[in-house]
């Protein structure tokens, strides 16, 4: 008798432990059911800031650190969204929104670090102010944009015409601020010269002495009389004689 009643006792016993450990058990699964993961957060700023920096020939790099632990935020039932403004800078840290759209939702601000990589034209070699910047000169590289404060160029197309206004070691980054304005005409160039007068129109082969954009004036010699004339830069290689 004795046996029975201490094992009814251990069966009611155990009945009532389980019968109060599951109502907070549920309790404590719902309010996990009920909490936005931080990582989820993590994860949609950085999906849209590599996105947002997508361009054909770049490579993008984003990296968060992990957001407060104390931050409790309600679980979304509305699927996140992140916001970059369009114009936004590229830059090593930035910080995105991530919203939660429906009533009552929240927001919160992510830091991230972003790298940017493109191919941009380096120096190969050192280059003297005033020199001219040809394919020889330079060599494509890959670099992160988000350190280069000064700017970058990104093909020849960009520099032509153009010299440089300061002198640039080899391995220096091209930048817009090295460049110096366009040459429609740099000295010893052949030029085509023209001379007008009366309405009659000559024109001749010559060498520039000096260099100009449009409108500068600078002397050029003949190359068939050998006589030194001045003349101004009317086009790229060619420059009208002055009376």
């Amino acid at each position: 008798m004795k046996q029975r009643r201490s094992i009814v006792t251990g069966l009611l016993v155990a009945m009532l432990w389980s019968a109060a450990a599951w109502p907070g058990s549920a309790h404590a699964d719902r309010a996990a059911a009920a909490t936005q993961s931080p990582d989820s957060v993590r994860a949609v700023a950085e999906q849209a800031m590599r996105e947002h920096y997508a361009l054909p020939g770049s490579r993008v790099v984003v990296s968060s650190t992990p957001l407060d632990l104390r931050l409790h935020l309600a679980a979304c039932r509305e699927p996140l969204r992140a916001m970059i403004p369009p114009q936004a800078a590229a830059s090593s840290r930035m910080t995105v929104r991530v919203q939660c759209p429906q009533d009552g939702g929240w927001t919160v601000r992510v830091p991230l670090q972003l790298q940017l990589f493109r191919s941009v034209l380096v120096a190969s070699r050192a280059l003297q102010r005033g020199d001219g910047v040809s394919a020889a000169d330079v060599r494509a590289e890959e670099r992160d944009i988000t350190r280069l404060g000064y700017g970058y160029i990104e093909n020849l197309d960009q520099v032509a015409g153009r010299t440089l206004a300061r002198t640039l070691a080899g391995g220096s980054v091209l930048s817009p601020g090295a460049l110096g304005g366009r040459r429609m005409v740099r000295a010893g160039d052949h030029v085509e010269m023209v001379a007008r007068l009366d309405g009659i129109e000559v024109r001749a082969a010559g060498v520039a002495m000096g260099s100009g954009d449009n409108g500068a004036r600078l002397r050029v010699r003949n190359e068939s009389s050998g006589k030194v004339v001045d003349a101004m830069v009317s086009a790229p290689g060619v420059v009208v004689a002055l009376p």
